[in-house]
C-alpha cells in the first residue's frame, strides 16, 4: 500500500474512532446516572403525607425519622406544627432522594424498608412494617413516585 493509500486508512481509521466516541458521549456515562427526575410538586402533596399518617400499632414515620441518630432522616416539624413549611419540604425532597436507588429502583429503601417481608419486603427496619402488602395506597404512592410519577 502506497503513503497516499495509508494517510486515507489513517484517516478512516480517526473518524470512525472519533463517532464512536462522540456517540457514546450523548449517552449516559454509567448505570448510577439518575435516569429520571424525582417530581417535588408529586412529593410534596403525595408522599410527605405518608410520613404524617399514623397507622395502627406503629409511630409516624416523622417521629422516628426525625432523630439525628437514623439514616433515613426527614425534617423535624416545627413545635406545635403539624406539616412542613416549603423549605423544610424541599429538603425533605433532598433527603428522602437518599432512600432511592437509582440503578434499582425496585430495591429502593424507600419502597423495601417499611414493607413486610413477605410482600418482598428486606428484614431491616426498626419501626417495624408499615404495609403488609404492595397493594397497600400509601406503599403505591411511594412506588410511584420512586418511578416517576409527576404532579397533574
Amino acid at each position: 500500500m502506497n503513503a497516499k493509500g495509508l494517510s486515507c486508512m489513517l484517516v478512516a481509521s480517526c473518524l470512525f474512532l472519533a463517532g464512536a466516541v462522540s456517540s457514546r458521549a450523548q449517552k449516559p456515562a454509567s448505570s448510577s446516572a439518575k435516569p429520571l427526575l424525582l417530581d417535588y410538586k408529586f412529593f410534596k402533596t403525595e408522599v410527605e403525607p405518608v410520613f404524617l399518617n399514623k397507622r395502627p400499632g406503629h409511630a409516624r414515620c416523622v417521629v422516628c425519622h426525625t432523630a439525628n441518630h437514623v439514616a433515613f432522616h426527614l425534617v423535624p416539624l416545627p413545635p406545635g406544627g403539624t406539616t412542613w413549611n416549603e423549605a423544610q419540604s424541599r429538603r425533605n425532597f433532598e433527603l428522602v432522594q437518599k432512600a432511592v436507588d437509582f440503578d434499582n429502583l425496585e430495591k429502593s429503601a424507600l419502597l423495601r424498608h417499611p414493607l413486610a417481608q413477605q410482600a418482598g419486603g428486606d428484614p431491616t427496619h426498626g419501626g417495624g412494617k408499615h404495609f403488609e402488602s404492595q397493594d397497600n395506597p400509601e406503599w403505591l404512592i411511594l412506588k410511584a413516585w420512586v418511578f416517576g410519577a409527576k404532579e397533574k
